[in-house]
This record gives structure tokens, sequence and C-alpha cells, in this order.
């Protein structure tokens, strides 16, 4: 088994995807705050198995080929579930109801969340290779 392959570190690298695509979700409502009729959109967490292995309810896409030519993909990304954009906030007259306080709440959260899983993922590959000897 490949050191990629643990359970807990499939997980972390789902969890740190996650928070990629969330922060791309999130500056796209940031980007998009006096858009006419425009909701802002956010993604569902990803709910864990009790293994701590796969995650409950994710699909996966496969890649389109549009020309004989293109290559296909070996392993697609997962996708994530996105959440329906409700938000608290009135919406203003133009139809938009971004709050950019509120996202940008959202986007400092998610980047606190990402550095904490980056730093566990890289002390726990640090931990497996001190337990086998090669550091």
């Amino acid at each position: 088994m490949a050191i990629n392959d643990l359970p807990m570190l499939a997980a972390l690298r789902t969890k740190m995807q996650w928070h990629q695509e969330r922060q791309r979700v999130l500056a796209e409502n940031v980007s998009n705050a006096s858009t006419p009729n425009f909701r802002p959109r956010d993604l569902v967490e990803p709910k864990f198995d009790q293994k701590g292995g796969g995650v409950e309810g994710m699909t996966t896409l496969a890649m389109t080929k549009t020309t004989v030519s293109h290559m296909g993909s070996s392993n697609p990304g997962p996708s994530f579930a996105h959440d329906g954009g409700r938000s608290g906030f009135l919406t203003r007259p133009a139809g938009n109801s971004v709050n950019l306080e509120d996202q940008m709440l959202k986007v400092s959260a998610n980047q606190m969340d990402y550095a904490a899983v980056t730093s566990l993922y890289s002390r726990s590959l640090g931990l497996i290779k001190t337990a086998i000897g090669k550091r």
C-alpha cells in the first residue's frame, strides 16, 4: 500500500480539495456582489464515514473528450455539492443578495481551516516517515 492510499491522508486531501473549491465559489460571490439577480452560493461540507476514509454521497465526474486526440483522465477529481445559496440577508432591489461582510468572513474562515488541514497533512506525512525510518 502506498502512503498516499492511507484513509486518513485521503480524507485530508479531500478536505483540502473542498477548501480550494470553496475558495473559488466564495471568490465568485464576492466578484458578483453588484451583479443584478445574482444569488450567493456555498458548498456543502463533505461528511466522512466512521473509518475516516471515504466521503459519503460524493460523486465523481468523468472528463468529456471533445475530439479523438484528447487523452482521457485516469483519476477524475471529486465533485462537491453546492448549497442552494440560502442566505438570511435581504435581497437588494436589483435582485442581488450578496453580503460582502458575510462572504469575507467565510473566506477568512476557509483560509484558516485550509491552513490547519495542510498542517495536519504535512505533520502526518512526517510522522509516517519517522515511523518507517526515512527521516
